[in-house]
């Protein structure tokens, strides 16, 4: 396994490339949770693994633990943010271990599943609008689907973070590499644009 895959400047400023025009940034900072929220109330119809102990916890009538599969997904999620950035991961646990939860309770309602495939297609249509329309190119998950999926909360909840001026060195660090990665993706589609152009003329 590639060691820039737990590298958090490398991993962000690959996904940062594809989210720097402040209104696809607006667009998935609403949409992203909103696609793992639907996402985590779609995978409770997964089965659990056979190897998972029975863990149930019950807080109050409507939020219930269970350790099933939105809740092993989201504790991978949550090791490799961990991993990446510490302590924005230990800012994010509380919103993490939310939304499972609510997820988990949602998915038992008669209509859950129902709304949560209408969150997702409404989701997805808008994060694709915010990649055309103001990015100009596709997103990233068609160049990397698994560092996408996987990244975009992460990317979300540091774009807030930054807002607040959490780590502003990082924050500095990732617009740089964000800008070199930008300037070598134009350069690559200028010289594929004269290429093109050579062999219609």
């Amino acid at each position: 396994m590639s060691s820039s895959l737990f590298d958090v400047r490398k991993q962000l400023a690959f996904y940062g490339s594809y989210h720097s025009h402040p209104v696809n940034v607006f667009i998935h900072i609403f949409g992203v949770p909103a696609l793992l929220w639907s996402a985590l109330v779609l995978a409770t119809r997964i089965p659990s693994p056979s190897f998972l102990p029975e863990v149930r916890y019950t807080f109050n009538e409507y939020l219930v633990f269970d350790m099933n599969t939105p809740a092993v997904g989201t504790t991978l999620y949550f090791v490799y943010y961990f991993i990446l950035e510490p302590i924005a991961a230990l800012l994010y646990a509380p919103q993490m271990v939310v939304s499972l939860l609510t997820a988990t309770a949602y998915a038992s309602r008669p209509d859950g599943i129902r709304d949560a495939i209408i969150v997702q297609v409404v989701s997805w249509i808008a994060q694709f609008l915010g990649h055309g329309l103001a990015e100009g190119r596709a997103p990233a998950l068609l160049d990397n689907i698994l560092g996408a999926l996987v990244l975009a909360p992460f990317f979300v909840h540091l774009e807030l973070l930054f807002m607040l001026g959490y780590r502003p060195d990082l924050h500095k660090q990732l617009q740089n590499d964000v800008g070199i990665e930008i300037a070598k993706i134009r350069k690559e589609q200028g010289e594929k644009r004269r290429l093109a152009d050579k062999k219609s003329s």
